[in-house]
């Protein structure tokens, strides 16, 4: 079954921070449906209201699990409810723990460990990459996959497909590899560089989106850019039309 697209709201992150609900407004009258949180642990009752004002709902949301306190962790749990997520997504464990598989390895145990307190608040739990987990390599295999294969059945797989490619491996294979695994894709575009700045709206850059988002058609697909020369507003929209196209 088709997901609605969703946008992650990092992605407009300086039009939200001067005005909240009209930010969001604008992303409901483009026809997004849905978006993804980041930053809400300490504005979550402020976004759930700007969210139903919309007429948006946030069904998934980033927070730091692995650097949290054990308070901050009930912070984050009492938060993701509040805003009404269904998957808590961690967007990102400190490059120094993938280059060896020990520490890869523990780092997927201590995400694992999480889900069941996660799931007494009725979560789901996530991880989301970056390109240095594809480019750091142990035994012939990215440390990403190392991590993949070491985490429990219950926690998902958010993929950056867009880091996945930056960082050396092909998108399309890594999506076929864990299936139903990958519940989330974070699909953006650009020249395949470093540089956020050089990202664009789908469907303008050199990522094969059609093929990207075939791969994974049950999956929620995820609209970002972490930066942007122009608009980023239009570049949100226009990813909206043609993924709206891409997917029919």
């Amino acid at each position: 079954m088709t997901q609605p697209l969703s946008v992650q709201l990092y992605t407009v992150r300086d039009a939200l921070s001067a005005d909240l609900l009209g930010t969001l407004q604008r992303i409901a009258a483009i026809g997004y449906t849905d978006v993804e949180a980041f930053g809400f642990v300490d504005r979550a009752e402020a976004l759930r209201d700007a969210l139903a004002e919309a007429g948006l709902r946030s069904p998934s949301g980033h927070a730091r699990l692995l650097d949290a306190g054990e308070q901050d962790l009930e912070q984050i749990f009492h938060a993701s409810t509040t805003i009404g997520l269904g998957t808590l997504i961690d967007p990102h464990i400190d490059e120094s723990r993938w280059t060896t598989r020990e520490d890869v390895e523990a780092a997927a145990r201590e995400l694992s460990a999480l889900a069941p307190r996660a799931a007494d608040h009725g979560l789901v739990l996530g991880y989301h990459n970056h390109a240095f987990e594809f480019s750091n390599r142990i035994d012939g295999v990215s440390a990403y996959e190392v991590f993949a294969d070491a985490l429990s059945d219950d926690v998902v797989l958010e993929l950056d497909t867009y880091w996945v490619a930056v960082g050396g491996d092909d998108p399309v294979a890594v999506i076929r590899k864990y299936g139903d695994k990958v519940r989330f894709l974070h699909v953006k575009d650009g020249d395949g560089s470093h540089d956020d700045k050089r990202q664009v709206a789908v469907g303008n850059g050199v990522m094969p989106i059609r093929e990207i988002v075939a791969a994974a058609p049950d999956a929620q697909h995820v609209v970002e850019l972490d930066d942007h020369e122009g608009d980023v507003l239009q570049a949100v929209a226009d990813s909206y039309t043609f993924l709206e196209g891409a997917r029919a």
